[in-house]
């Protein structure tokens, strides 16, 4: 049986320039704005303030802008990647691909003003595979949640 490496916890509220220190993620792509809870191979909390400065704001959709339901899933997808950055030694600096997704629904639309607050739970990790419940709320209510399957390399 092979011992987990430790990694250092950080230092919470996790700012933006250690989210872009582990993440290949930038501008326009990045979905995660600071970190605020985290235990290692279990759980991470962040957010993500949407702002009608977003780019896709131009196009989805003109006079009744919306946040699209495949960029709230990235952002709970890079909440999940810091998760397994942050809790394993042995994939850093790997590149994080999506693998797949089951059982996602969208309960509500997010709006520009929102604060989306991302909750990822470790569901199962394997050496290069991971999976995660993932949810998104806004002022406490549910409004995207998935599990979602992530693979390194």
């Amino acid at each position: 049986m092979s011992e987990e490496k430790k990694v250092q916890p950080p230092q919470l509220p996790m700012e933006m320039k250690e989210i872009l220190d582990l993440l290949p993620h930038r501008y326009p792509f990045i979905m995660l704005d600071r970190v605020l809870k985290f235990e290692a191979n279990k759980t991470i909390t962040g957010l993500k303030n949407v702002s009608m400065g977003e780019p896709f704001f131009q196009g989805h959709f003109p006079g009744e802008p919306v946040m699209p339901g495949v960029l709230i899933l990235e952002g709970l997808a890079q909440a999940g990647a810091v998760l397994a950055y942050l809790s394993a030694e042995d994939i850093a600096g790997k590149l994080v691909y999506f693998a797949g997704m089951d059982k996602v629904r969208f309960r509500q639309v997010v709006r520009p003003g929102d604060q989306l607050i991302y909750k990822v739970e470790l569901i199962r990790k394997k050496t290069k595979l991971i999976k995660v419940q993932s949810r998104a709320y806004v002022d406490d209510v549910l409004v995207t949640e998935a599990q979602q399957l992530a693979t390194f390399s």
